[in-house]
């Protein structure tokens, strides 16, 4: 019983001494997020790079550019293309590299896409590094979280506290990701509409059949 209370202190005083260790970090005047007090900063071609090692692992947060030639996305089905296309990208740079878990989420009014990117070292040894990825006409953020799948466990609450903090300014709308909102149908309300269209054509036919009859009958 001791020994299980003095592991729970000493976990609970850990993550207290993370949790003071964080300060909010302005990326740029539109998005903040809490980052260990030494992180380090580059900026280089157009892009700023923040990194930190953190307690179970370390964390990096890109902001990069677009190209200012770069046509507005006109609808979400190009966002989506856009996200796919980094996920390819960011998994071609490493070996061994796979995609896992991608799924959307919102942060502020914007949409953003997670994922896993799971690689097998050559000594065995599987690296995790979770992704948050945010695009804007303007830039595109890339929050990473990386760490070993032996801290998995230990890691997610460092984790959670990283990606719950990024915080979007109100300026930040979803027609700065894509113009037009399309409202698109599901599987089963697309087959109900053309089975009654159909339905309704069959009806029509019927009631033309029978008044050419009743006239042939006058």
């Amino acid at each position: 019983m001791k020994k299980t209370i003095l592991t729970l202190a000493i976990l609970f005083f850990s993550v207290t001494a993370f949790c003071q260790r964080l300060k909010p970090t302005k990326i740029d005047s539109l998005v903040t997020v809490l980052l260990p007090d030494t992180y380090i900063k580059k900026d280089t071609l157009g892009q700023q790079v923040f990194t930190a090692n953190s307690m179970y692992g370390y964390m990096i947060v890109i902001r990069a550019n677009n190209a200012k030639n770069n046509a507005p996305l006109k609808q979400e089905k190009d966002l989506n293309k856009v996200f796919k296309e980094y996920i390819s990208g960011i998994q071609g740079q490493s070996n061994n590299a796979t995609a896992q878990h991608i799924r959307d989420t919102t942060i502020g009014t914007l949409k953003a896409k997670l994922f896993t990117l799971d690689t097998e070292e050559e000594n065995g040894d599987i690296k995790l590094r979770n992704f948050i990825l945010i695009y804007t006409t303007d830039a595109t953020y890339t929050f990473e979280y990386g760490y070993e799948s032996i801290s998995a466990d230990v890691a997610q609450t460092e984790y959670k506290t990283f990606v719950n903090s990024i915080k979007l300014s109100h300026d930040l709308q979803r027609n700065d990701q894509y113009l037009f909102n399309t409202i698109s149908m599901s599987s089963s309300l697309k087959m109900a509409l053309i089975g009654g269209a159909c339905l309704l054509i069959v009806l029509i036919i019927i009631l033309i059949v029978k008044r050419r009859r009743k006239l042939a009958l006058d």
